[in-house]
């Protein structure tokens, strides 16, 4: 049975014991203002939410999980009802805020919170609401609804909100303030617009579970929903966690929604970035030295001599290196090797670059072995001889 490699078992284990470490250690309070209607931390709005249905005494508040245009376009709504958006910035295309007007002028109401407003739609409905500078920051800054029979005398003071922030009024016919600051700046306004209504809100944090959750300020947020008209009313969840809901859920989505898994997923693929860039180089199999084929033919002729020789089967020998040399003169100078005569001696000469001497003395030997009736140990190794001189001079 195959080991398992060592780097591989050392991420697995790396893995496994960062996602147990970050499971079980203590959480630190998330503060991240996701106005998220699944969230339980401070700046989330669980409770809000889940309070929704008594306050509005309706069964159930229904999630928006589509763009604004869809929902209006696809939904079959009844003839009055309102639409809540709670969020950091308020994101809109042309068609959404087409839709969103008409949807406002048949009758209906839209509440929405939030910093930041696209300026198309804060033109139309005659109200300017930015992020201000820094330097206007003020913690401390009370907030009153301008009805006193919904505001305490002291106001509210919404602490982890820097104050800075509120909606300037550019068209005071179609507008009514409904909460101011403590410098007399608007933060909550309702817009009259066709047979319904825009209630703007520039503080999101006052609708989050703290706020909510907390004695102090918890009515804030109750009484600012009262404008709201008795009717169906619609959460907006798109602007904040997009398309789809828990049930639609991919693997992928839950990894990253989750902060130990998104490390651990992120560990993993620098893991095996690492082991490839690294380990890899060094386990590669080791690539083995083939050698070229090796020709044979000469080494199975010494045998075959050797066993011929062994034998005393000189004159069979002797014959058969006769045979193969004329052979090899015919494949290698073209000769004819019929007749060992005057004319195959001179063209051997000039086509073996042998002296005339010599080739005589050559075909004079293998001639005369043709000949001869028996051929003995010593004409074998006289003709043996001769062959080996005459491969030696080319």
């Amino acid at each position: 049975m195959r080991k398992p490699n060592k780097y591989t078992l050392l991420l697995v284990l790396t893995v496994v014991g960062y996602v147990l470490f970050d499971y079980y250690r203590p959480k630190p309070l998330d503060w991240t203002p996701t106005y998220r209607n699944d969230n339980k931390i401070p700046f989330g709005t669980q409770a809000l939410y889940e309070l929704l249905p008594d306050l509005l005494s309706q069964p159930a508040v229904p999630t928006v999980r589509t763009p604004v245009y869809n929902f209006l376009t696809e939904t079959k709504l009844p003839t009055r009802s309102n639409y809540v958006l709670i969020a950091h910035d308020f994101k809109i295309d042309r068609n959404d805020q087409r839709e969103l007007l008409r949807y406002v002028e048949r009758g209906n109401t839209v509440l929405v919170s939030a910093y930041q407003f696209p300026d198309s739609l804060s033109r139309q409905l005659g109200f300017k609401a930015d992020e201000q500078k820094p330097q206007r920051a003020d913690t401390t800054l009370r907030q009153y609804l301008v009805n006193p029979r919904l505001s305490p005398s002291v106001g509210y003071t919404f602490r982890h909100d820097d104050g800075r922030n509120f909606i300037r009024i550019l068209k005071s016919a179609t507008v009514t303030v409904l909460a101011r600051n403590a410098r007399r700046e608007p933060t909550f306004i309702r817009v009259r617009y066709g047979r319904g209504q825009f209630l703007i809100h520039n503080l999101p944090l006052a609708f989050t579970n703290y706020y909510v959750l907390d004695p102090k300020s918890s009515d804030y947020a109750f009484n600012a929903l009262s404008y709201l008209p008795t009717a169906p009313t619609y959460w907006d969840e798109y602007q904040k966690q997009g398309r789809f809901g828990k049930e639609e859920q991919s693997i992928f989505r839950y990894v990253w929604s989750q902060p130990a898994l998104n490390w651990a997923y992120y560990l993993v693929v620098f893991g095996v970035l690492f082991y490839v860039l690294f380990a890899g180089k060094r386990t590669q199999r080791v690539i083995p030295v083939v050698e070229p084929p090796r020709n044979t033919s000469l080494e199975f002729v010494e045998t075959i001599g050797q066993l011929y020789f062994q034998q005393g089967n000189h004159d069979n020998l002797a014959r058969q290196r006769v045979q193969y040399f004329l052979a090899d003169l015919r494949e290698r100078y073209g000769l004819n090797t019929t007749t060992l005569d005057t004319e195959f001696t001179t063209r051997l000469s000039q086509k073996s670059g042998l002296s005339a001497d010599e080739a005589a003395d050559l075909t004079r030997l293998l001639r005369d072995a043709r000949r001869s009736v028996s051929l003995s140990e010593f004409d074998l190794l006289r003709l043996n001889r001769a062959m080996e001189q005459f491969y030696a001079s080319l």
